[in-house]
């Protein structure tokens, strides 16, 4: 699906960085990354307040802290959360009204949301994800 969303995009490419059967863990990818950076290099993980708020819940949530920092998207109605031991970088200039968890849920309930590119859209349907 990532190939589709980018696939009209110059200077856009899909990553095969977590190809692989089954779960795919943040920690396992950040891994990966830190492998091809130099010691000095900073690694950084751009992701939504709403994720953000979750990341302590993750799988080895601890070890991924100490992994990267987070630029933490701004999202209208939630507030940045704290989490002790991250280095949260707040950015307020995507005033993005839909998350992919807000995405997902209207899937599941049978809507297509817009948002999504038709490529995208086409392939969910055509193999009935989040049904």
């Amino acid at each position: 699906m990532v190939e589709l969303a980018v696939a009209a995009e110059a200077g856009f490419e899909a990553s095969r960085l977590e190809e692989a059967e089954g779960r795919s863990y943040t920690i396992e990818t950040l891994l990966k990354v830190r492998t091809t950076l130099g010691s000095e290099d900073r690694l950084f993980f751009l992701i939504g307040a709403d994720a953000y708020a979750e990341v302590g819940t993750w799988y080895r949530w601890r070890e991924v802290l100490l992994l990267t920092e987070f630029i933490v998207v701004t999202r209208p109605g939630f507030a940045i959360a704290e989490i002790e031991g991250a280095t949260a970088h707040r950015l307020e200039t995507l005033a993005l009204e839909v998350s992919s968890t807000e995405i997902r849920r209207r899937l599941r309930g049978g809507e297509m949301p817009r948002e999504l590119p038709a490529a995208v859209a086409r392939y969910i349907i055509g193999r009935r994800l989040y049904e």
